[in-house]
């Protein structure tokens, strides 16, 4: 066969082109990223197609990390300003070295050592192929390394509070997951990371609400906390207890109802024990897992006889704690799952030093259990049963110099600047007229560096009952002639994207007469509050107190001056 010069060249030309298509189909994708910004750290999730092969180099004047993905192309948008990050300012496109590359630029505020590290796709589904960037806000030193723990007594620092009996009773509460790791997904695609939160924050404002108690939170919003670094945040506040908060998944929708996990060297004892560990396993895996608690190696044999008496001691408290968490949740109606604490091997229940639970609170996974779980009034139904536990179980069980080991006994407290005998009286769970009368006083005014005895309080410890202001309720809306998302979402004042994910709606796009399930808030009435006007008390400071106005406390209170005078009753409005 005798071919032309010209037909020569357009063979050749259809050769090379073949040749080129194998790295055209097999180029990678950068389909989105995601900054978590956390107290600690500033997270950053690079979402790609395929595994990322890429190199990295930092330069300076200004700050910059350079981050090249090669054989990748782009489509998500750039460039980025990151406003909440108090290290990163702007992800943005720069000149890559060659055509086949992207390449990333990271404006940063300050040196900084960044770790970068590559994620495989979840076995659930959740995420593909991951490139995470971890920028640490503080030293070039990642701030993640955990210190080495000590088990010796004479390392246990006390504070005056302690010597006077009044120390507080420290409970850390995690709310699990956050940030990256989303958790166990819903069947309407609720984060299970949203409910412990929220529930988490409730436990957290009931147990401060009880004297002699303050509760410490490992994450206050959405972002990712290593699993070492919670019990870290536990220890470094000196916590007598740790409360991890969940909702548990199974592969099927029929099983329901809380459980708590408690520490076991074995294998948990039920399928669904087997299930939780190696789901919070991937959760590893969807957030990074952490390094492994320093051990002491100074003589392994005493590190480890002290590891074993702090273990065997933590489990034995945190059993103690899980049964009464239990039975408080039965009795609140909410339906277990176990009526028993279960045996788990669970990353955030191994702290040696801090007997520690994890909660359940039910089946993200089942749909009825989904719903309550994003329901205000069952979320302060789960938050007042796991307060009560907890005060219950240090009631029985008080810390060496606390309020709660001292409660009916008098102790000794010292003014500090700002206190008040009504402030005292709060703390101490006492009265003022209780701490005149004690003192023999002839008024309430103390100064600063006086040493008052303040009488024992009550033996038995309440938690308040919580008001709740919202619920939530799912009505049925049928579209009608001129209807469209922006539209019925503005009506029921719910956003469009909640109406397209508890529908799974995947276009905006609507048929007459469809059915869409829209779950709205509704206000309760409040029945009316009062406040008694203590000393040095005014009316910016009561309405800071309440979340209102000053003006509507005026108003409901019909005042024509800011002036109040002690033991005022005043009425606190709804708004």
């Amino acid at each position: 066969m005798v071919i032309s010069k010209l037909s020569r060249a357009a063979f050749v030309t259809f050769l090379l082109a073949l040749s080129f298509m194998p790295t055209l189909v097999s180029a990678n994708a950068l389909e989105g990223i995601r900054v978590w910004p956390s107290p600690d750290e500033t997270r950053v999730v690079i979402d790609l197609e395929s595994e990322a092969d890429y190199s990295y180099f930092t330069l300076s004047s200004p700050e910059r990390l350079v981050v090249d993905l090669k054989k990748t192309t782009l489509n998500t948008k750039l460039p980025l300003n990151v406003g909440e990050s108090p290290i990163l300012k702007k992800i943005r496109k720069s000149s890559p070295p060659e055509k086949t590359t992207y390449r990333l630029v990271f404006e940063i505020k300050k040196p900084v050592t960044s770790q970068i590290f590559k994620l495989a796709p979840t076995p659930g589904g959740q995420y593909g192929h991951r490139l995470v960037i971890d920028l640490p806000h503080g030293s070039s030193q990642s701030d993640a390394t955990v210190p080495e723990v000590s088990f010796s007594k004479t390392s246990v620092s006390r504070d005056i509070s302690q010597f006077l009996g009044s120390a507080e009773i420290v409970v850390a509460i995690d709310a699990g997951h956050g940030g990256e790791d989303p958790g166990s997904i819903g069947p309407t695609r609720k984060y299970e990371k949203h409910a412990t939160l929220a529930i988490s924050k409730k436990i957290a404002d009931q147990i401060n609400a009880v004297p002699g108690m303050k509760a410490v939170l490992t994450r206050r919003s959405d972002y990712f906390v290593n699993l070492n670094k919670r019990s870290e945040i536990a220890r470094k506040n000196k916590a007598h207890l740790l409360v991890s908060i969940h909702a548990d998944a199974f592969h099927s929708p029929k099983p329901k109802g809380g459980s708590v996990f408690v520490l076991n060297t074995r294998r948990a004892n039920t399928e669904i024990g087997r299930w939780v560990e190696n789901h919070e396993a991937q959760s590893q895996l969807l957030g990074g897992a952490g390094e492994v608690l320093a051990k002491n190696n100074n003589d392994k044999n005493i590190s480890q006889t002290l590891l074993d008496l702090q273990f065997s001691h933590s489990q034995k408290e945190g059993y103690k704690v899980a049964s009464k968490i239990l039975r408080e949740m039965s009795r609140a109606g909410v339906h277990l799952h176990k009526a028993e604490p279960v045996n788990a091997s669970l990353a955030v229940l191994k702290s040696p030093d801090i007997p520690s639970v994890l909660v359940e609170t039910g089946f993200i996974s089942n749909p009825t259990e989904e719903k309550l779980l994003f329901q205000r009034g069952h979320q302060d139904k789960l938050a007042r049963a796991l307060s009560k536990a907890i005060v219950q179980y240090f009631e029985a069980n008080p810390p060496e110099g606390t309020l709660f080991a001292n409660r009916g006994k008098a102790i000794k407290h010292k003014v500090s600047r700002g206190e008040s005998l009504s402030v005292l009286a709060n703390q101490y769970g006492t009265t003022t007229k209780a701490i005149i009368q004690a003192n023999g006083l002839k008024n309430s005014s103390i100064a600063v560096g006086q040493v008052l005895t303040i009488p024992g309080a009550n033996a038995h410890v309440a938690v308040s009952k919580p008001v709740n202001m919202v619920e939530t309720k799912t009505v049925v809306h049928k579209v009608q002639q001129g209807d469209y998302l922006g539209k019925i979402a503005a009506n029921y004042k719910v956003s469009v994207a909640d109406i397209k994910r508890e529908n799974k709606l995947e276009s905006d796009t609507l048929k007459l007469g469809q059915k869409l399930n829209i779950t709205v808030r509704q206000q309760k009435e409040q029945p009316s509050r009062k406040h008694k006007v203590a000393q040095g008390e005014f009316l910016g400071k009561i309405a800071s107190k309440y979340d209102i106005s000053v003006s509507s406390l005026r108003k409901a209170n019909n005042l024509h001056s800011d002036t109040l005078s002690v033991g005022q009753v005043l009425i606190i409005p709804t708004q």
